[in-house]
């Protein structure tokens, strides 16, 4: 199509034509042109030859009137041409005739419509008219003109446009009076318009420069009226020919929306408000090149870039790298949309902005986390490292949040993003929380392994003073704990009423420590073996029972009273269990050792008939919860402790009764040896026993007198007499013990084939 021919923009029926306007606007470049454009329009009467005047002044190719066809509709609707040689960019429109007998009924509303677009649309609105018309009443320009004039009035606010009456067929009449007339009949049809009632008075020169030019008749002066018509094209190219109220303009990229929304709002027979439909067009286009730019924005490179390694760690000027993208965006945007409605494209530029943050708000959010994680374990690496350097919990706490906070603000203030309005502080306090419960996860263990330690050690020492050691144990950790803890949360700038939560909470599990350690030292397996032997300075079963009190083995001769020393050693272990029954964290008495020992050992007397007080399940002025061992459990742990050290008891018997016929043999044996002395010559003991009859002759009578008393004797007794017996026959010289000592052996070595 060549667009000096022209495209239909409305056709006879009204409609628009957006998609022939569309490549209009993209053929001629119009779109671009931004407010370097204008815009030329020309109404009137039916074959008054608007289309040949458009033609011959601004070089388009409007269909034109066939002389030889008579007069008649030529155009129908409104029509478009790109202007030749016409700069800046000029678009001229023409319009149907407004006094056509084709449209019968509905001209007088098609020409007030036409009318109404001229004036929206157009700088420049010629209106071609017959020079004969000036000062008639009833000239075929008076209600077109009285029309344009109710609606200056009533629709629109002051805007200068060009109004140029363009005389036809002019003769002979002098130019000055037809301008003369011409300016009052303007005056007199302006003054016979009511003014609108919210409107003030108006003056024609408020809205219009009214300029007037004449030409001859094209079909019998052709040559003065191509003279007429160049100097009247003079007018456009000059600087100052296209007039219009530039501050009102709009962007060429809008005129397709602003053209189309007029059209529909002036058909369907509203009121025409400009400034209204000028704000919509502005939002329209406003929107449309903010929706473009976002676009741009999604897929640039860089953005992708950044968009993609923000996914595998913290960024280095994440937030700067990012506003400058955008930035180079928002300010296509501004250059772009300079020239419409300023309200409107701020609040558009403010929607882009706050768009484009909602596409790259996931970015900075995971940007974020990588602060928090990357610090969060540099927290906990830096406080282990500290801590097992030997360095106190205080002093390494304090200085590894204040250099992990700092790490963190550093690299909030790197990915800081401006005018988002987004901050890092739910992160950060999160963070806090999170540093805040690692570092007490690490007092804890170091507080757990401690106090359980130290409690295991008390609860194996089993001293008489157990629960009073752990109570003030579990006091003094406690009160360390609460100062190294509130001078640690400083830097956490924890508030005092959490800090005391935090610090209750840690007493609180301090003391389930102490019980859980109580707990299992009381379990089954785990109790008897402190009763049974030491692991401290007090005593218990095996060290009563098998040391005297200069702490030496126990020789069990027969003087020793070894069912007094049992309940002794008894005695001790039931210490143990009493300590091991039950809690006494709170301090409170009880009467467990003493109900112990009268239904154990029966160390007091009870009455006949009593109930066994080891029956319950329960202690007397002792809570459930402190309970360790019921009375019954702790009736059923004695008797397995008795039975397992019933062999210890026993043993020492046996070793005393071995003792005992040890001594009963060594007094016959010293007996039968007094014997034979007393039956040989005491010259002869001096000499040796091969050499000396008589000797041999007793050694005859003590060996056999031996063997006869030795056959009752087991082995244990025979081993107390190889230790004691060379003691008791000393005064005998060696060599008779040696003797009787082989007799003694020579017996054992028989026994033992």
């Amino acid at each position: 199509m060549k667009m000096e021919e022209g495209m239909q923009l409305i056709d006879g029926n009204g409609n628009f034509n957006v998609e022939g306007l569309k490549d209009f606007m993209t053929t001629t470049g119009f779109a671009h042109c931004g407010l370097s454009y204008a815009i030329v329009a020309i109404i009137g009467p039916q074959s008054s030859g608007k289309s040949t005047l458009m033609n011959h002044v601004f070089g388009t190719n409007f269909k034109m009137l066939d002389a030889y066809k008579g007069r008649g509709q030529t155009t129908k609707g409104i029509w478009i041409a790109r202007c030749n040689d016409i700069k800046p960019f000029t678009i001229a429109m023409d319009f149907e005739g407004t006094d056509s007998n084709a449209r019968g009924e509905d001209n007088t509303a098609f020409e007030r419509q036409s009318a109404l677009f001229a004036l929206a649309i157009a700088d420049t609105i010629l209106i071609n008219m017959w020079y004969k018309d000036i000062g008639l009443e009833h000239a075929a320009s008076r209600p077109l003109l009285k029309t344009v004039f109710q609606v200056m009035k009533r629709l629109f606010k002051p805007r200068k446009r060009t109004l140029l009456f363009v005389l036809r067929d002019h003769s002979k009449t002098p130019f000055e009076y037809l301008e003369t007339a011409l300016k009052e009949d303007i005056d007199k049809i302006w003054a016979s318009v009511a003014e609108p009632e919210t409107s003030r008075s108006v003056v024609l020169s408020d809205f219009f420069n009214v300029e007037i030019a004449t030409l001859s008749s094209y079909e019998f002066e052709e040559k003065n009226f191509k003279t007429q018509v160049d100097l009247l094209r003079q007018r456009f190219i000059s600087p100052t020919g296209l007039t219009g109220d530039k501050n009102e303009a709009e962007p060429a990229s809008g005129f397709l929306v602003r053209a189309e929304k007029f059209w529909k709002t002036i058909k369907d027979n509203k009121d025409l408000d400009l400034p209204a439909l000028k704000v919509m067009v502005a939002t329209v286009r406003c929107e449309e090149i903010a929706k473009e730019k976002l676009r741009q924005f999604t897929i640039d490179d860089g953005w992708l870039a950044l968009k993609g390694a923000v996914q595998a760690g913290p960024v280095s000027r994440f937030g700067a790298t990012l506003i400058s993208i955008l930035e180079n965006y928002l300010s296509q945007y501004d250059t772009e949309v300079i020239h419409y409605d300023q309200d409107v494209r701020n609040a558009k530029r403010r929607q882009k902005e706050s768009q484009a943050l909602e596409v790259v708000r996931d970015a900075y959010v995971t940007m974020l986390e990588h602060l928090y994680s990357n610090t969060l374990e540099s927290f906990e690496t830096s406080l282990e490292q500290l801590l097992n350097g030997g360095e106190g919990f205080v002093a390494s706490a304090v200085a590894c949040a204040r250099s992990c906070f700092l790490q963190f603000d550093k690299g909030c203030e790197d990915a800081f993003i401006r005018h988002s309005g987004w901050n890092a502080s739910e992160v950060r306090e999160k963070l806090r929380r999170h540093m805040l419960s690692e570092m007490m996860a690490k007092y804890v263990k170091q507080l757990t392994d401690v106090l359980a330690d130290e409690v295991q050690s008390l609860f194996e020492a089993g001293e008489a003073d157990t629960w009073v050691s752990v109570r003030n144990l579990l006091a003094s950790m406690t009160d360390v704990a609460e100062s190294e803890l509130s001078n640690a949360h400083v830097d956490f700038e924890l508030p005092r009423s959490e800090t005391d939560a935090k610090l209750g909470c840690l007493k609180v599990f301090a003391r389930s420590v102490v019980e859980r350690k109580a707990r299992e030292s009381a379990a089954t397996g785990r109790v008897l073996m402190p009763m049974k032997h030491s692991f401290g300075t007090y005593a218990r079963f095996t060290q009563v029972f098998n040391l005297d009190e200069n702490s030496t083995p126990r020789v069990w001769t027969p003087e020793q009273n070894i069912d007094e020393i049992e309940r002794n050693a008894l005695s001790a272990s039931l210490k143990i269990l009493a300590i091991m029954a039950a809690m006494r964290l709170d301090n409170i008495e009880d009467q467990i050792e003493i109900v112990l020992s009268s239904s154990l050992m029966g160390a007091v007397p009870t009455e006949a008939h009593a109930p066994d007080p080891l029956a319950s399940n329960t202690w007397e002025e002792v809570p459930t919860n402190a309970t360790l061992l019921t009375p019954a459990q702790c009736k059923l742990l004695w008797m397995q402790f008795k039975a397992e050290i019933a062999y210890i008891v026993n043993q020492a018997k046996s070793d005393q009764e071995a003792r005992r016929q040890a001594k009963k043999v060594i007094k016959t044996i010293l007996g039968l040896v007094a014997l034979a002395l007393m039956t040989s010559l005491s010259g002869y003991w001096g000499m040796g026993t091969a050499a000396n009859p008589d000797v041999a002759a007793v050694l005859t009578n003590v060996r056999q007198a031996m063997a006869d008393l030795m056959k009752d004797i087991g082995p244990e007794v025979l081993a107390i007499l190889k230790d004691e017996l060379p003691k008791a026959l000393s005064f005998l010289g060696p060599q008779v013990v040696a003797a009787i000592m082989a007799l003694l052996t020579n017996r054992t070595a028989s026994w033992q084939r």
